[in-house]
């Protein structure tokens, strides 16, 4: 067969991608080869590669198993998609998606985190290792735990996080594991049982495991339990849309989320970008990244603000509904919320720039090895008082933030 020279196929055929059936791949007019690399890349039949952003590193395999189709995705080094729709999303190293993958706008794969066949993802974090079954809908959440591809965090198959509510809002972003000890690398894992999910916003902590078929709707960030779920009120009730029966465990969680988020964030500017100052296509891999830990935090700020924007409402229909009965601590709450939102906003954009304390940072920065650039490596050979040093830096991000929100949210302490 004859190509046209002047395809965008036929020449990264010419620079060496093996793309066995040439005539059924689709690459767009906006895509730029050259962040397309040579080396052992493999794009079989079916896949098609659209946007201006994306990047794919040596060593890369798209659809294996059934076309891929990504959009301005940034795929490390030994990424594999099987097969499924990717767009907008970061793949760190060795990171892999099976069959009929739907991964949206906003998530982070990090180094060797996979999923099985048929998954969902949106605004999703996986740390190293972290392992997600088949058949799993997962938006919303950040995931940690696990020390290597034989020690991980686990979620079973047919799992579903729980992101929207019957109020029509997705405040609802749930920490399964951490920011501060989660980048660490050293915690136990986390195991979240197949046939069941989490109600967000949630907060779980390493060394759980919720048993299969359980549906969550608690908090357990110390981690260490066995949960078995709680038996549900039986009855039946009336239901009041856009009433909020209470709302500290929701607004903390999410003020929780963003915090660490915000910790995340740090991490990628002071210590993740010392790995990936090699060539020009592992800058652009880190820049990738950062900004999709951009785009949750604008996310997660929106979905925080149309919360807060549903208060007026709920504490109407609750005083109609209660009448002298109701609480003023609740009533109290939900008004801190409306009134100070625009100032809580404005105070988690300059929680932003806060980069920790920095007697603690700089101790923890001196003891980075930047001449090994395995990632991974590095952090699993810190002894123990460096990582505790590096966690309490952290904290001391995810603190600062928490505290300055919950000024203005004096009924919520």
């Amino acid at each position: 067969m004859v190509y046209n020279k002047n395809s965008l196929i036929t020449a990264l055929i010419e620079k060496g991608v093996k793309i066995p059936n040439p005539s059924s791949v689709e690459i767009g007019e906006e895509v730029d080869i050259n962040l397309i690399s040579s080396e052992d890349v493999t794009i079989h039949s079916g896949c098609k590669i659209f946007g201006k952003k994306t990047l794919i590193m040596p060593g890369v395999k798209l659809g294996s198993r059934s076309p891929v189709t990504i959009k301005n995705c940034q795929l490390g080094k030994k990424v594999e998609l099987k097969g499924g729709y990717f767009e907008g999303s970061t793949f760190l190293d060795s990171a892999n998606m099976g069959d009929g993958a739907e991964v949206r706008e906003g998530c982070i794969l990090e180094e060797e985190a996979n999923g099985a066949h048929t998954v969902g993802l949106k605004q999703t974090v996986l740390f190293p290792f972290v392992t997600l079954g088949s058949i799993v809908n997962f938006c919303d959440i950040l995931m940690a735990g696990g020390t290597s591809r034989s020690n991980h965090s686990e979620v079973g198959s047919s799992y579903i996080h729980f992101n929207y509510t019957p109020n029509q809002d997705k405040a609802t972003a749930s920490l399964i594991g951490d920011v501060a000890y989660g980048v660490m690398l050293n915690q136990p894992p986390i195991f979240l049982g197949g046939q069941g999910g989490i109600v967000g916003p949630s907060r779980v902590g390493y060394k759980t495991v919720i048993a299969a078929g359980v549906i969550y709707r608690g908090d357990c960030p110390q981690g260490h339990k066995l949960l078995m779920g709680k038996e549900l009120q039986k009855g039946d009730m009336d239901f009041y849309p856009g009433l909020y029966w209470s709302v500290k465990r929701r607004v903390t969680n999410c003020i929780e989320y963003i915090a660490n988020i915000i910790a995340l964030r740090q991490w990628y500017l002071i210590v993740r970008s010392k790995f990936f100052q090699g060539s020009d296509m592992e800058k652009l891999l880190y820049e990738g990244a950062l900004e999709k830990l951009e785009i949750i935090f604008n996310e997660r700020i929106k979905r925080f603000r149309q919360l807060a924007s549903k208060m007026e409402k709920s504490i109407e229909l609750y005083k109609s509904i209660k009448g002298n009965e109701a609480s003023n601590e609740l009533i109290n709450q939900k008004r801190e919320l409306l009134e100070n939102i625009q100032k809580i906003e404005i105070c988690f954009n300059e929680c932003l720039s806060y980069s920790g304390n920095e007697k603690i940072k700089d101790e923890f920065l001196n003891n980075i090895d930047t001449t090994n650039k395995d990632y991974i490596n590095v952090i699993q050979n810190l002894d123990e008082h460096n990582l505790k040093v590096g966690t309490s830096w952290l904290l001391s991000i995810v603190d600062n933030a928490r505290n300055a929100i919950l000024k203005y949210l004096p009924s919520f302490i």
